[in-house]
């Protein structure tokens, strides 16, 4: 692939809105993750929920998006100058040449919870929830694409917590094959009841904050996030998508390949893609639910592949597990790694299981990085592996 360059990013989670605040939680170690106060969901586990969506209706002109997700994509849109940039490609290429891609899982299901509960006797949907552009799984994209009067191609990614990763490769194909001349890449996933508790039914919540690779870890912690990025073909200096790789286990239905045989596979489709080997990696963005069984795969698939340890660690400590924004959000804290040469922590992680020890980091560490691989590896084996750089 033909290198292609990130000319804005940005991103909100619950531990924080844009890049300075994430940035700031990163170096302090301060975690986004609260016991569980989601309303209607009285389960004993912790979340990385974005407070204040409940207040902010979409502007007049967009009601008929109105929820929860397509709020928390208003406000990821409002950091970082991210909408005065995109209406700046938008005068100089037409919006006919700005492709929008964007990945969610859960998308805008939380608000259908809402309309299906609240049906009438005669199974009617309330009236304020009769909004077809909302329940529906291109609802995020459709919301952004009009939000800002863009006609490019514009499609939904939904392949669980990998969406929003795969989105750049989507991307880099679009600008490769001249369908596009800039792509607004992202994501967008909220908490929501289904969430919760279909989780909580597979028994992978933790209780506590969540442990990536910790030797006692219990399980997983949810959260929710939003995250953009605009992409251009070619480079002209600052970071750059120098390779990414895309595979599906085709194993189960929602556990991955018990060798991690997707999970390294799409780590080398990657390295092959920006042409480079494992010794020109410096700092891996782990998936990192803390599942039992997650973190163990993940750890034998980059122990197998990397045969010289690489520093490595998982933001879910700050973040929780954002599901379909992973990607986008996870992709930010790398370029943050990129930009400030920051190796963050495992957070909440005290002893790291023995045959990871020498990958995965416990305190964070000044260093220079040229190039930073995040990994996105999704429900049922999809998986993805996105490789920035820096270029002078």
């Amino acid at each position: 692939m033909q290198p292609v360059t990130v000319r804005h990013y940005t991103a909100v989670c619950a531990a924080g809105h844009g890049r300075s605040a994430l940035w700031d939680s990163l170096a302090a170690g301060r975690s986004g993750l609260a016991p569980n106060d989601l309303p209607g969901a009285p389960l004993r586990t912790h979340v990385g929920r974005v407070r204040g969506l409940e207040d902010s209706p979409l502007p007049a002109e967009f009601a008929e998006w109105d929820c929860r997700n397509n709020r928390l994509a208003l406000v990821g849109l409002q950091q970082d100058g991210m909408e005065d940039a995109v209406v700046a490609l938008r005068e100089r290429f037409g919006p006919r040449r700005i492709a929008v891609v964007l990945g969610t899982s859960t998308g805008s299901i939380g608000s259908t919870e809402d309309a299906y509960r609240l049906r009438d006797n005669d199974n009617e949907l309330p009236a304020a929830y009769r909004h077809p552009r909302v329940h529906s799984p291109y609802s995020l994209v459709d919301f952004v694409r009009s939000y800002f009067g863009l006609e490019g191609p514009a499609f939904g990614v939904s392949t669980a917590c990998s969406s929003s990763a795969r989105v750049f490769g989507c991307a880099e194909r679009l600008l490769r094959h001249g369908l596009a001349d800039a792509v607004l890449v992202g994501g967008t996933d909220t908490l929501c009841q289904s969430v919760l508790h279909g989780f909580n039914s597979l028994e992978l919540m933790s209780t506590e904050a969540c442990r990536p690779f910790d030797v006692a870890r219990q399980g997983l912690s949810l959260g929710e996030g939003s995250g953009f990025a605009l992409l251009e073909r070619g480079t002209g200096g600052g970071i750059v998508l120098l390779g990414y790789g895309e595979t599906s286990d085709a194993h189960h239905m929602s556990s991955p390949h018990p060798e991690g045989f997707g999970a390294r596979r799409a780590m080398e489709q990657a390295l092959a893609s920006a042409n480079i080997d494992t010794t020109a990696i410096d700092y891996v963005n782990l998936h990192g639910t803390a599942t039992r069984l997650n973190d163990q795969i993940e750890g034998e698939a980059m122990r197998t592949l990397f045969t010289a340890p690489v520093a490595c660690s998982s933001v879910k400590g700050w973040t929780g597990h954002t599901l379909g924004a992973a990607g986008i959000v996870e992709a930010v804290y790398s370029l943050l790694s990129l930009t400030h040469g920051f190796i963050p922590q495992t957070l909440n992680c005290t002893e790291v299981e023995p045959r990871f020890k020498d990958y995965v980091r416990t305190s964070p560490s000044r260093e220079s990085l040229r190039t930073v691989m995040s990994n996105s590896f999704g429900f049922g084996g999809n998986n993805c592996s996105l490789i920035f750089g820096m270029v002078p």
